[in-house]
């Protein structure tokens, strides 16, 4: 079958998909299935649905099947903007009741004529001095102690991300990423024109022997690991792990963009310790303090340095010099250590809850993390499922969103326990742990 005929079959689908034949959630046939009904080969029944999941218009679940995407018009699966859910299971940023009170004492004074005047004047790559020391001095821990001289700012951790994405892999470019990722990584790379290779991971996180396998394969320009309560599955490496990583990074000449966003909530000695001339850091003020100062922060090693500085100029990635002063206080002056130690303590309390209400099933989760990993009964489907609660009022993300590998996102949904109140977060789970009870098919026939 020539190129143009199973591209058309996969437009016959597609026209079915978009008059509304075939809806988000129906399966379609196996492939061998597919083929027969046609009389076509396997291999291009494969292609055909290749091709549907290259569109976006499909998503396959291991070891259940291909099914309608719940989202025609994505070709990358991508979370949304934040829903309007009577409980968002969904956006992860905590915030405190008490944090606003905490963050007006810090910044009181920012308003007068002669901080306006240096705060509003035009920004730079590398903010001001003492913007360089209150990060370096706020991120270093046990066994890591950033240089004020390695600190680069950006808008958010977003732009700190696709900076560093920038200044290590070219266009056309492979990265080395964790099978099941920060979403937003897909969009960044598309753009950039990067490929992303997965990394399959185990229960400490990325595998050393699938990076070098990906390596030998693929040619990695450069890894994308999140060693510390890892997003979604709240994977923290331990220190042989973290080692294993680092000797594998060193023997393949790889550098490693290590998000620390999460690694707030714990202690854990970060991969920059043990290589800190193989990697990048990048962090944001936005889950520590507030989505709405969402300050972004690299450091990078002396060698990269101008590497990043230019990428993050050219990408138009500079913070505003606002930002910079109002992030410059809360550094300095222990607000954002005092909001970390308070955010703490409330993950753990949600942990608490989340445990001891979905006791029973599979979860995956650090106790100190502001998300957890549900893996669904066999009864259900990921992107099924997340419908029937959106029906329910609550937002959750399926499995999908965070896979690298099209076809191949487990049966598994996140949920982001930060947003909703305390009320809220006991209230929407038992309305989880009702709906998990619940089968899909009883549901299509009451609704």
């Amino acid at each position: 079958m020539s190129k143009f005929e199973y591209v058309k079959l996969a437009d016959a689908i597609a026209s079915d998909i978009s008059n509304g034949t075939l809806r988000p959630g129906d399966r379609l046939p196996p492939q061998r299935n597919f083929a027969y009904d046609r009389g076509i080969a396997v291999s291009t029944a494969s292609r055909v649905y290749t091709e549907l999941l290259r569109r976006g218009l499909v998503v396959g679940e291991v070891g259940r099947g291909t099914f309608i995407s719940g989202d025609i018009r994505r070709k990358v699966e991508m979370p949304s903007e934040p829903a309007e859910a009577r409980i968002n299971f969904e956006v992860n940023y905590p915030l405190l009741p008490q944090q606003w009170a905490m963050i007006a004492k810090s910044l009181a004074g920012l308003e007068r004529v002669d901080a306006l005047e240096s705060a509003l004047r035009v920004s730079t790559s590398t903010g001001t001095r003492s913007a360089r020391n209150a990060a370096a001095a706020y991120l270093a821990r046990k066994d890591f102690a950033p240089q004020a001289e390695q600190i680069v700012f950006t808008a958010n951790g977003k732009q700190s991300l696709a900076a560093a994405l920038a200044a290590l892999v070219p266009t056309g470019g492979r990265c080395g990423v964790e099978a099941l990722t920060y979403p937003y990584v897909k969009s960044i790379a598309a753009r950039l024109g990067i490929t992303l290779v997965p990394i399959p991971m185990d229960e400490l996180g990325a595998r050393p022997d699938a990076i070098q396998k990906a390596h030998r394969e693929a040619h990695l320009s450069a890894l994308y690991l999140q060693p510390i309560i890892q997003n979604p599955l709240g994977v923290t490496m331990n220190a042989t792990r973290r080692a294993d990583i680092m000797r594998v990074a060193e023997k393949l000449d790889l550098t490693i963009i290590e998000d620390a966003v999460y690694g707030f909530l714990a202690d854990d000695t970060p991969l920059a310790a043990l290589g800190p001339d193989r990697c990048i850091v990048i962090d944001s003020l936005s889950k520590k303090v507030a989505p709405g100062l969402a300050l972004g922060i690299l450091v990078a090693p002396p060698r990269l340095r101008e590497s990043v500085m230019s990428a993050v100029r050219t990408g138009g990635w500079i913070a505003s010099g606002h930002a910079l002063a109002a992030g410059q206080r809360l550094m300095a002056d222990g607000t954002v250590a005092e909001l970390t130690r308070l955010k703490r303590i409330d993950a753990s309390r949600r942990q608490q809850t989340a445990a001891r209400l979905l006791a029973g099933y599979q979860l995956a989760a650090d106790p100190r993390s502001y998300h957890l990993w549900l893996t669904l009964p066999p009864h259900w489907r990921s992107q099924t499922f997340v419908a029937a609660a959106a029906r329910r009022g609550i937002a959750l993300t399926p499995s999908s969103t965070f896979a690298i590998a099209h076809g191949h996102a487990p049966n598994a949904v996140r949920l982001a326990l930060a947003p909703p109140s305390l009320e809220q977060l006991d209230s929407g789970l038992r309305t989880i742990v009702s709906l998990l009870g619940t089968k899909e098919e009883d549901l299509d026939s009451t609704e």
